[in-house]
């Protein structure tokens, strides 16, 4: 369990590595001008999404559901902060999703947003990540 359990973590931080870089890259897009600048956020964007987000995120849920169901789900359901935790869980795979979604609207250049919205938009995570950890680590309920 220990192997799952590290194998989980490795993917978890790979995922918020992406997570955290995916927005970083609109922000940048968002500013860019030239068709040079343009034509390489979206090669880095589908590169980024698909080959290291999307990856990270399935290895992450499926061994987070294989640690879970190990850990005999009906001790954890009365735990409130596990519920907690899987909520922000819910809440992060939107976000994810989501990511996608814009690199498709950035690839066929229909991005209508400006770089300060995704100032913003790429704290989500780090947020949500907060909350994770303290719930995970401190269990305050």
């Amino acid at each position: 369990m220990l192997w799952i359990k590290a194998i989980h973590l490795i993917s978890v931080i790979t995922w918020f590595a992406a997570l955290f870089y995916l927005p970083r890259l609109f922000v940048y897009h968002a500013m860019a001008e030239d068709e040079i600048s343009i034509e390489r956020f979206k090669i880095m964007e589908r590169k980024l999404y698909r080959g290291i987000m999307m990856p990270s995120f399935i290895i992450t849920t499926l061994m987070g559901l294989w640690l879970l169901q190990s850990y005999a789900w009906e001790v954890y359901s009365s735990q409130y902060w596990l519920q907690l935790k899987l909520l922000l869980v819910v809440f992060l795979i939107i976000y994810h999703f989501y990511c996608g979604h814009l690199v498709s609207v950035f690839a066929i250049d229909k991005n209508t947003r400006s770089h300060t919205f995704y100032r913003w938009f790429n704290e989500i995570p780090v947020l949500i990540l907060i909350g994770i950890i303290i719930l995970v680590v401190v269990k305050p309920f």
